[in-house]
């Protein structure tokens, strides 16, 4: 026997069927079940198998996978689960894995129908963020890949790009800028690109947790003073603890006075583009060089499909292109198509990600798809009404989109310790899944909306259940 097909394509379709009727079931009926629940040592063990030497039936493994790893997956698709920013997916965006997996296409270039996808893809992002219709970019793991392509192409931009190519960082002396709140994820660009975490500097925020601009225009002047090199701006729409919009539009200004690029880490924000009443609040980032921002959190597209969007053709391929003897390019076949994705970032394998972006946007339309932001923002509001209203509740910080930052108060008691352990109950309760965050220096409770599938009722049920652990916790310090 030679190959790895099945010796009978009925049972393998058979089998198929059934993974697909379960998993729709799954989704169907998610509301009736926990959010998530602790995995069992026995459970955790068992999937610790020793290396496989010999064949395993598809029906066997399939068991397995229904007994050891659907019930104890994450929880994003649970309509309780507001914890980090996670998107809660789609019926359509699991049946496009299945169909981009039997093609099994590698979108790095070439001439063939799925980079054509992914081209679609990038245009329609370009029209939703106000970008120009010729604008560059690629679908990616996630916004910390988009925001390190990001750095890297402003750095290429930057005077002497090419040399900057061939020679290192290490003889440059290049600065950017960001706030407190930005997310980990750029200062960690700067790291892995080599400028290193001090070429960052970390400005403070206002008192509604964005960008201090007046901080901004001064690290600027004392850069240039020192003999620096500026040489980026990063905006945040919808920092990760809290929502908060940075005022893009002044900082588009300030760049451009600057000769600064002006790159947005719009991770999950930038999608409120989606929705025309959420859209004023990020007037400026049509105006940035580059956005980053994920797919698979407000447009609940599976994971994974970050997307980098960069404003001027030709600014990504100076960053990135080579030119390889095995890669060469020609003018018909398959290795025509030109300019291939591989040009545009680091990878050169890549999965065909577009094809779940393609069917989830043309299966609900951009407007539908605003409106799903705008309920979201809707169930952020009355949570933070109903935490207003609770007088154990204490709300930390306006709810600018659809985060929500509170804490249990109680005299007596450490608050920190009690709201990260009111967290893990609820966690363990299965009732939701909030995570948690530190806000002016206090821990918070923090639970972001950005599942379709959420409703006013779910985040009561949230609050209901905190009160009621907050309640047996006291009963049990009071012993």
């Amino acid at each position: 026997m030679t190959g790895l097909d099945p010796d009978n394509w009925d049972d393998l379709r058979r089998l198929g069927h059934r993974m697909i009727d379960d998993m729709v079931d799954r989704l169907a009926t998610l509301r009736g079940g926990p959010v998530w629940r602790p995995m069992p040592d026995t459970v955790r063990d068992a999937l610790h198998d020793t290396l496989p030497s010999g064949p395993t039936s598809p029906d066997i493994l399939y068991e397995r996978f229904q007994a050891l790893i659907a019930p104890y997956a994450t929880g994003n698709t649970h309509p309780g689960f507001m914890g980090w920013v996670h998107g809660g997916g789609t019926g359509v965006g699991m049946l496009a894995e299945l169909l981009a997996g039997g093609l099994n296409a590698n979108c790095g270039g070439r001439d063939h129908a799925p980079v054509e996808i992914e081209r679609a893809v990038i245009g329609w992002a370009a029209r939703i963020m106000g970008f120009p219709d010729d604008a560059t970019g690629l679908l990616v793991t996630g916004s910390s890949m988009a925001n390190m392509i990001a750095v890297v192409t402003a750095s290429r931009a930057a005077r002497d790009g090419l040399a900057l190519r061939r020679q290192g960082v290490g003889g440059r002396k290049l600065v950017g800028y960001a706030a407190a709140t930005a997310h980990g994820c750029i200062a960690r660009a700067f790291d892995l690109t080599g400028l290193g975490t001090d070429a960052l500097r970390v400005l403070p925020v206002d008192s509604e947790h964005r960008m201090d601009l007046a901080a901004l225009r001064a690290a600027i002047a004392a850069d240039r003073t020192a003999g620096l090199e500026p040489f980026i701006v990063i905006g945040t729409a919808g920092t990760v603890d809290t929502g908060a919009i940075d005022d893009l539009d002044t900082i588009a200004e300030i760049a451009a006075g600057e000769g600064l690029w002006f790159h947005v880490d719009g991770a999950f924000g930038a999608l409120a583009m989606l929705s025309p009443t959420r859209r004023p609040a990020l007037l400026g980032l049509e105006r940035a060089d580059s956005v980053a921002f994920d797919f698979h959190k407000w447009a609940q597209v599976p994971y994974d499909a970050g997307c980098i969007l960069v404003r001027t053709p030709g600014r990504q391929a100076a960053a990135f292109a080579q030119s390889l003897a095995y890669l060469s390019r020609e003018d018909r076949g398959l290795a025509g198509n030109a300019p291939w994705f591989c040009d545009l970032g680091p990878d050169l394998s890549r999965g065909f990600r577009a094809l779940k972006v393609w069917m989830t946007l043309g299966t609900y339309g951009t407007d539908r798809m605003g409106l799903m932001v705008d309920e979201c923002c809707a169930v952020a509001q009355h949570l933070a009404r109903r935490v207003d209203r609770e007088p154990l509740l204490e709300r930390l910080a306006p709810v600018g989109l659809n985060i929500v930052c509170f804490r249990v108060c109680v005299p007596g008691v450490d608050l920190d310790w009690l709201n990260g352990e009111l967290v893990k109950d609820l966690h363990e309760s299965g009732v939701a899944a909030p995570s948690t965050t530190m806000v002016d220096g206090v821990r918070a409770i923090r639970a972001a909306i950005v599942n379709h599938r959420t409703v006013a009722a779910d985040v009561d049920a949230m609050v209901d259940a905190l009160l009621r652990l907050l309640a047996d916790r006291l009963e049990t310090l009071a012993k």
